[in-house]
């Protein structure tokens, strides 16, 4: 696929199945070393969660959830924990930004967000379909301890990764002249 085809068209892709070549991820990390970094920080890194490891982190998810709402339903839960076998494939985004005098935080936010988010377009680019999650639980300190982060790190997404099963949605033609504007 074309570059430009794969910005202008790529979209999530909620239903995911067979398997991520390794190929691929290592692609799909190139891909996220390429994101704008500011004095080459790289405040960024990666897990890669598939096989057996999806149901740990369903249990995870469970636990981070009954700590933060004790009265959760159990049909809630038992939803929560079959979430991660939604792809066969999850890589954890994490921001790992670094203590530096001109490099403000935002920045390597940003730059952490930025590097899923090639990692995403990489995998469209392929005929990979990815979907970008986050939702309460990526912002869970209990989940972020399981997962192994330290304090100064953050999940700024859950990347669900497959083959693409079924119909694309069509994505959304928004107009430029609406997101930009001549200034002043």
């Amino acid at each position: 696929m074309e570059a430009t085809d794969a910005i202008l068209n790529r979209v999530s892709s909620p239903r995911l199945t067979g398997e991520v070549p390794d190929w691929l991820v290592k692609e799909m990390v190139a891909a996220a070393r390429r994101a704008p970094d500011h004095a080459q920080l790289r405040p960024y890194r990666f897990l890669c969660i598939e096989g057996d490891g999806r149901g740990v982190l369903g249990e995870l998810m469970v636990k981070a959830r009954q700590a933060a709402d004790p009265d959760v339903s159990s049909d809630s839960l038992e939803k929560l924990r079959l979430k991660p076998f939604r792809a066969p494939m999850i890589i954890v985004g994490i921001a790992a930004p670094k203590p530096h005098p001109k490099v403000p935080e935002i920045e390597q936010l940003l730059t952490a967000g930025i590097a899923l988010q090639q990692m995403s377009s990489l995998a469209y680019a392929r005929g990979y379909g990815a979907m970008w999650r986050t939702g309460d639980i990526a912002y869970s300190k209990e989940v972020s301890r399981g997962l192994g982060l330290s304090e100064d790190e953050s999940i700024v997404g859950f990347l669900y990764l497959g083959e693409i099963e079924g119909r694309l949605k069509t994505p959304s033609m928004t107009d430029p002249e609406d997101l930009l504007r001549s200034w002043p």
